[in-house]
């Protein structure tokens, strides 16, 4: 017998799960996704979300609510008679009524190794940390933050050049396949739960704005794996002047280099950069407005010569 599941997510990260357990036979009663963003080149078009695309093309019912506050949302969502909800970066704070609105409750794919990384942004947070492994769990959810017992782990080594993009990719297709084997498991009755350990506990809060600059005054080491982490998006930067004027320059890619200088020099033609202690190299960057390219072929069209400071 298949489970009748509802699905709950909104990006492209989600969209592996969903197809994966419609694969698998289950029964996708409901997809609940984030509502449509305004989108488009000005921002005038009401977007759906990635995950609200592929359940449309699955042909099932998508719920938007905004949130779970109104007693219609949340007596809609027990009359769909689920047996479990399924839920991978959904986007909403889901209360006690939602977690426990179906026979076996709401189990989690989140892409960390639980208690490390709990929240927003385990993917950026464990490369900007320099972790050398992440993962993805399935964790049966309770009331607090990422915090219920994990059933399934699927371990992920994170390369040295590897970026959050590169892993984002790799993770969403483990989680995808951690799901599936956990919904038979749990459908067969054998689902294991470990209570996750008390020590180690560290929070991923969300990405913001004002730590996107690359500070070249910190070692090159913690400049390579903020740059990683942060590619493609947000993306780190730093500002030159060109034409009288600051523009930003994202940078997509790094690795370590040789050197030494004031931080943020540039030492060389194939743009190393000195740090706080040791030097990075710059290997792809993107002007605003512009389409990435290799160092190169920026340089080709915008100078940063030897002795250049940057920030």
């Amino acid at each position: 017998m298949a489970l009748r599941i509802i699905f709950m997510g909104t990006p492209d990260f989600s969209v592996p799960t969903l197809k994966a357990l419609a694969k698998a036979g289950h029964e996708i009663v409901a997809v609940y996704s984030q509502p449509p963003r305004p989108g488009g080149r000005r921002g005038l078009d009401l977007q759906k979300s990635p995950v609200h695309q592929a359940a449309e093309e699955l042909k099932i019912p998508v719920f938007n609510p905004v949130n779970f506050k109104d007693p219609e949302d949340r007596q809609t969502f027990r009359a769909l008679n689920a047996d479990v909800a399924v839920v991978v970066a959904y986007g909403l704070l889901l209360p006690v009524e939602i977690l426990e609105g179906t026979r076996l409750g709401a189990y989690n794919g989140h892409a960390s190794l639980l208690p490390r990384w709990r929240g927003a942004a385990p993917i950026q947070r464990a490369i900007m940390a320099g972790d050398a492994k992440t993962g993805m769990m399935v964790m049966k959810m309770e009331k607090g933050l990422d915090t219920g017992p994990v059933a399934l782990t699927r371990e992920v080594a994170i390369g040295a050049t590897m970026t959050a993009g590169e892993l984002h990719d790799i993770l969403m297709e483990q989680g995808a396949e951690a799901m599936v084997e956990a919904m038979a498991k749990l459908e067969d009755g054998n689902l294991p739960l470990v209570t996750q350990a008390e020590d180690g506990v560290l929070y991923a809060s969300k990405i913001d704005k004002s730590e996107t600059r690359i500070d070249f005054t910190r070692p090159a080491i913690e400049v390579h794996n903020h740059i990683r982490g942060l590619s493609p998006f947000p993306g780190a930067w730093f500002e030159i002047e060109l034409g009288g004027r600051p523009e930003r320059i994202k940078v997509l890619s790094s690795e370590m280099a040789d050197g030494e200088g004031q931080p943020g020099e540039v030492l060389d033609d194939r743009l190393s950069i000195a740090c706080g202690s040791a030097a990075v190299r710059l290997k792809r960057l993107q002007k605003a407005g512009g389409k990435p390219l290799d160092a190169q072929e920026f340089l080709r069209g915008t100078p940063l010569p030897p002795g250049l400071r940057i920030g």
